[in-house]
């Protein structure tokens, strides 16, 4: 499903995902329309929404994609804006749930990255523009949490900010699994992630190796 306000845009994108065979089941114009089909048909795999959206164009949809985190949480969401909104933001790309995905469209250059960002998101991946990450944590002091890291548990988390499940992980530096498992824990640690905070340790694990 795709929530754009634009009718040109909407429009635009829905016949560019249909060429490239992907089936778009609705495109709507705002948030609530968007909210609303997801109550009564099917769930998607993914909804791309828009950030700011009637009625008073700020953050719609960014707060219905967080709306849907909660409510639907199996749907990835993939967030395609020219426009960064912080706590919100911030509360989408850190929660649990299927994948999720903040691109700015200024920054989408092919269209060959839009439809990787969104077969990725609808496998469960974790995909962020690095120039979103870097708008979110602007006035938090540029310290280097990865300083404390091993060599081993920095490629460890590298892989993992690339999308990589713990088996691809395991596989790319030919480790076990458990390994593996053991090295993200001592990341997580060192990084001061809680695991009873209610976010995804490995999400905040993946924005702190992007803001460094």
């Amino acid at each position: 499903m795709i929530a754009e306000d634009s009718a040109l845009l909407r429009e635009g994108l829905r016949a560019l995902l249909a060429d490239e065979g992907v089936d778009v089941d609705a495109a709507v114009g705002d948030a609530d329309e968007l909210l609303a089909l997801l109550g009564c048909r099917p769930s998607p795999d993914v909804v791309v929404v828009d950030v700011r959206m009637p009625p008073t164009h700020t953050d719609e949809g960014l707060r219905a994609a967080v709306e849907i985190r909660r409510r639907w949480p199996s749907v990835g969401v993939l967030v395609l804006s020219q426009y960064v909104e912080g706590q919100a933001a911030r509360e989408l790309v850190t929660s649990e749930g299927a994948g999720v995905g903040y691109l700015l469209k200024d920054r989408v250059m092919r269209v060959s990255e839009l439809l990787d960002a969104l077969h990725r998101v609808a496998r469960g991946d974790f995909v962020v523009d690095p120039e979103v990450v870097r708008q979110l944590f602007a006035d938090t002091p540029r310290v280097d949490p990865l300083a404390r890291l091993t060599p081993r548990e920095r490629d460890v988390l590298g892989l993992m900010a690339e999308g990589r499940t713990n088996a691809g992980v395991a596989s790319a530096l030919h480790l076990s699994q458990s390994a593996v498992e053991k090295h993200g824990n001592a990341i997580f640690t060192k990084l001061g992630l809680d695991a009873s905070d209610g976010y995804s340790r490995r999400v905040l694990a993946v924005l702190q190796f992007l803001q460094g």
